[in-house]
């Protein structure tokens, strides 16, 4: 008898744990339909597993991530430009195949200067709701470098009206304003934004700030950017600002309007089916764009840095491509 009661002792407990293995295993399954993510929720923080964490909460994949695949396989191009004075890195790729035409040094880390307000304008889309409220604080009002410049002193601007500033006017007052309601302070955004960009499969950016008026420490590279490129026009709220050319919009300063122009070249001088993107500058940068073209069905993107002509260089590429791919 006693031998009996000594092997029982360890079937109970065994049986005890499947039990117990079973109900936690459909704990976390049920935890995992409920989020739609597929992945169980860490018990502390509510967050998927593996989820990274920030002080604002999980960065997960963006809401609206590109499906941007490039095909960077091949070794040689279909199209070569004989430069007499080449930008030092460039991409020519479709926008939505993926397909590469033209490339050079495409992973090559460079300054971006204000090419960064892409991945600015992309975190605080994700993260704010149409109609938020932005405050003016004394610390956007204290930016250097472009700006919109009639931001006013304690009051709070429309969203819609921020993000038109960040991407037509450049402005390095709103990356501020945005970034700080966004995450809480400059510092935390730009935590945030090397995050977002890992969530979205980046592998040679890194921010230093979100209006890139800091060069060190604030670099990507042209296959990054062409990445950012179709998350920006794939989304709704961003895809429309990047394409106009000029924006009056209600703001509250004297007057009652805000008056902005985009700093594309293409856009200004009414390059034939012109999308967006960005623009940038320092001298440490050089002149910066990253530029998307629709003719017909096809949608082209281009990435140029530290090129010596955006007002030509973009367009003689493009006539080019879509003369060939006609």
């Amino acid at each position: 008898m006693p031998r009996r009661r000594l092997h029982l002792v360890p079937i109970a407990l065994l049986a005890l744990v499947l039990v117990a293995g079973v109900a936690v295993g459909l704990h976390l399954a049920q935890q995992a339909a409920s989020t739609g993510s597929g992945a169980p929720l860490d018990p502390e923080t509510g967050s998927p597993l593996g989820a990274q964490q920030t002080a604002n909460g999980p960065i997960a994949a963006p809401r609206l991530a590109t499906g941007l695949k490039l095909r960077l396989n091949g070794t040689k191009d279909p199209f070569a430009f004989p430069f007499k004075d080449p930008p030092k890195a460039g991409l020519l790729f479709d926008l939505d195949t993926g397909e590469v035409f033209w490339r050079k040094n495409p992973n090559k880390k460079l300054a971006i200067a204000s090419v960064t307000k892409m991945m600015t304008s992309l975190l605080v889309v994700d993260r704010l709701e149409p109609g938020t409220r932005v405050p003016v604080t004394k610390e956007a009002l204290a930016y250097t470098g472009s700006g919109v410049g009639v931001l006013p002193k304690g009051k709070s601007v429309g969203l819609s009206a921020m993000l038109h500033g960040l991407l037509l006017a450049s402005g390095n007052d709103t990356a501020i304003a945005l970034a700080q309601k966004t995450s809480g302070s400059v510092d935390e955004f730009v935590d945030d934004m090397n995050l977002h960009a890992q969530a979205m499969g980046m592998r040679c950016s890194h921010y230093a700030s979100p209006s890139g008026i800091v060069d060190k420490g604030n670099y990507s590279c042209a296959t990054d950017l062409a990445i950012q490129a179709r998350a920006i026009l794939d989304n709704p709220r961003l895809a429309p600002i990047v394409a106009r050319r000029e924006a009056v919009l209600p703001f509250p300063i004297k007057g009652g309007k805000l008056y902005l122009y985009n700093h594309n070249p293409l856009l200004k001088q009414r390059y034939r089916g012109t999308l967006g993107v960005k623009t940038g500058y320092t001298d440490a940068a050089g002149k910066c764009i990253v530029v998307a073209v629709r003719r017909g069905k096809r949608r082209l993107g281009l990435v140029l840095l530290d090129s010596p002509d955006l007002a030509k260089q973009p367009m003689q590429i493009f006539d080019y491509a879509f003369r060939k791919l006609a």
